[in-house]
């Protein structure tokens, strides 16, 4: 796999269907590292790392997320070509729920095989919610979002050399957001599978199930208890929520 984009922290086996994970705002591809460990054996999980962080720190990070979907779903394009007949789903926490859901739009508009399902979690649906006061946002205020968030181990955030390091990703990423605004159009036909936590302090369960309203393909959603960062204590649960997902669209299809 010969791409600066995609991560495994896994050895694929057997012919078990490829999930491509989306990390959150400041997230890197190591975020899903537990997930994917969590999953069965035989499935390829594939971990998107954004530029401005990590191996890629020496990289711009994208401030807009139309170009970083359009780079995305262009490497993305190139791997499902590499095995065409491998069935595939998008997995998205938070930011990363809206670049998943973007990418599927725009593979589906180019008439490329489309993701078995889509799962969308830490995230309403993309007509539900704003984000345009991030535009605004400082690096106060950034780290101040964070720290409510609780994603973020609160000594690294105290560590100014480590500070140094991801405060131009999270600019970039909350710039992003603030400046996403959904342009509308026809629903997908992929399954979507909503996921939240019951005490996440973004996400209503009202916008979770607004995902319903983007895809003619089925719909579900799934509530968990914690925060916006529940995946973080519970990637058994949320490995089985995927793994029945995938079993479930491949019945289907």
């Amino acid at each position: 796999m010969n791409s600066t984009w995609f991560r495994r922290y896994t050895t694929a086996s057997g012919n078990g269907p490829r999930l491509v994970c989306f990390p959150h705002a400041g997230g890197s591809a190591t975020a899903y590292k537990p997930l994917a460990h969590a999953l069965p054996a035989g499935f390829d999980v594939v971990c998107v790392q954004y530029p401005g962080r990590q191996d890629r720190l020496g990289e711009a990070p994208f401030t807009s997320l139309e170009p970083l979907v359009e780079a995305v779903a262009g490497e993305l394009a190139r791997l499902l070509e590499a095995e065409p007949g491998r069935p595939y789903a998008l997995f998205g926490h938070s930011m990363g729920a809206l670049v998943a859901y973007e990418t599927a739009r725009r593979l589906e508009r180019a008439g490329l095989p489309v993701p078995r399902r889509l799962f969308a979690s830490g995230r309403g649906a993309p007509h539900t919610r704003s984000g345009a006061h991030y535009r605004a946002y400082d690096d106060a205020d950034v780290l101040a979002e964070v720290r409510r968030l609780s994603g973020t181990d609160e000594s690294l955030l105290a560590n100014p050399e480590i500070l140094e390091m991801v405060l131009p990703a999270l600019r970039a990423d909350y710039r992003a957001v603030g400046t996403y605004v959904w342009s509308g159009g026809a629903p997908l036909s992929v399954p979507v599978t909503a996921l939240t936590g019951d005490d996440d302090p973004m996400v209503t369960l009202g916008e979770a199930r607004a995902w319903g309203e983007h895809t003619t393909g089925g719909f579900e959603l799934r509530v968990y208890p914690g925060g916006h960062f529940y995946l973080n204590d519970q990637p058994a649960a949320v490995a089985s929520a995927v793994t029945d997902g995938l079993l479930a669209a491949a019945v289907a299809s």
